[in-house]
């Protein structure tokens, strides 16, 4: 196919996943009251689910309030005319994005597969599947563990006892959906590793051989956002660091696949 054929192909696929953003996109507009009132406000309330669980663990086991956090809820301010407006258009095209993010991967392989040999296609038929589940995997343990350690440690840390907060709503909700999708790409490193061990890239061996700093940068990343307790910092890092794990896996058994693959071919051969 020449480059203005392949054009043409994408073409429908592009205006497909167009339609179907910007339906979300609408319907993310008209759900203003759940999604910013209830979802990204939700993180700073001492009500939210987080935030109460690890206040109800704190006082049966430890018997004081160390691990409540957002105990106080956050007064925010709107410093420009159309700033709520303008928030309220990026945040309806955030979410948008986030939820057709299945749909948009779904056109994206159905355009590719055509290329695709019969094992190829059968190998990624998964595809959407794995990469949709690490992502909103993502999105919620950064939605429900991540932004509420941040909101408390970033509302919460002082420069100097002179310097009042007074915090503008857009840095806020900007915190709140960077970290959310920061970490649901986070979660794509397992899938990461098994393509680049698929490549030769990466091997098992080379990330076995650099545990021990993963373990340190983990640590070192999770103490800064999280309370000063164990606890805390272990929420956070066990996670993240089975993400590692997991990656440790995929590379063993991608190599094992390729091994297999050339002991097959070789005896085709002979």
């Amino acid at each position: 196919m020449t480059f203005f054929e392949h054009v043409a192909a994408l073409r429908p696929h592009l205006l497909r996943g167009g339609l179907a953003l910007f339906v979300i996109m609408i319907a993310a507009f008209l759900s203003k009251r759940f999604i910013i009132d209830v979802l990204l406000m939700g993180p700073q309330s001492p009500d939210f689910p987080t935030n109460r669980i690890l206040c109800h663990i704190s006082h049966r086991l430890l018997g004081d309030a160390t691990l409540c956090i957002n105990s106080i809820k956050l007064n925010m301010i709107n410093t420009a005319l159309g700033g709520q407006f303008n928030l309220h258009m990026q945040v309806s095209m955030v979410t948008g994005v986030v939820l057709a993010v299945p749909y948009l991967l779904w056109e994206l392989w159905r355009f590719v597969a055509p290329a695709l040999t019969d094992y190829e296609r059968y190998k990624s038929r998964m595809f959407v599947f794995y990469v949709s589940l690490c992502f909103f995997t993502g999105l919620l343990f950064g939605y429900f563990l991540i932004v509420p350690l941040s909101i408390n440690f970033l509302a919460g840390y002082q420069a100097s006892p002179d310097i009042a907060n007074m915090i503008d709503v857009k840095s806020y909700l900007s915190t709140v959906l960077t970290v959310s999708v920061a970490c649901a790409i986070v979660f794509q490193l397992p899938l990461l590793i098994y393509f680049l061990a698929r490549m030769g890239i990466v091997t098992a061996a080379f990330l076995r051989k650099n545990r021990r700093y993963a373990i340190v940068l983990l640590a070192i990343v999770s103490a800064v956002i999280t309370p000063p307790d164990v606890f805390s910092l272990f929420l956070v890092v066990v996670p993240l660091y089975s993400l590692y794990e997991v990656s440790i896996l995929l590379a063993a058994r991608v190599e094992r696949a390729k091994a297999r693959e050339e002991v097959e071919a070789g005896s085709k051969v002979e």
